[in-house]
């Protein structure tokens, strides 16, 4: 008689099977440098995220927009060194252009890279409305 159901190509049961194959995934996932993170929002937010987490853009742009939001200290020398006593390695945009403009008087111009010109500029636009009160 001939039994039902998938056909045995494991020795082992069911469970370890999924065990050891969750295990792998961890571990191909943990070399390709991906982390799960888990994170609370509303019904209507979640589901929004799980209908475009199948689109290739969701990524790029989630990226794009955490970069506006958050700047990372030590990639602009000057503002790295108006935060010398925090241990933040990434700030909200809003505080970096707080410590810019609450600290002006310290900020050598001249000494000024090219990209921190254009982050200070960015910033001055999106929450200083154009000007640095410093």
């Amino acid at each position: 008689m001939k039994t039902r159901g998938r056909p045995k190509v494991s020795a082992l049961p069911r469970d370890e099977q999924l065990r050891r194959a969750k295990r792998a995934q961890r571990s191909r996932q943990r070399a390709a440098g991906i982390v799960h993170v888990q994170l609370a929002v509303p019904k209507a937010l979640a589901l929004k995220i799980a209908a475009a987490r199948g689109s290739a853009r969701l990524l790029p742009e989630l990226e794009a927009t955490l970069d506006r939001m958050l700047v990372r200290v030590a990639d602009y020398p000057q503002l790295h060194d108006l935060a010398w006593n925090r241990s933040d390695e990434l700030i909200p945009a809003e505080e970096a252009f707080a410590l810019y403009e609450r600290h002006w008087r310290f900020i050598e111009a001249e000494r000024l890279e090219q990209r921190e010109r254009l982050l200070i500029e960015r910033l001055k636009n999106d929450f200083g409305g154009g000007v640095i009160n410093g």
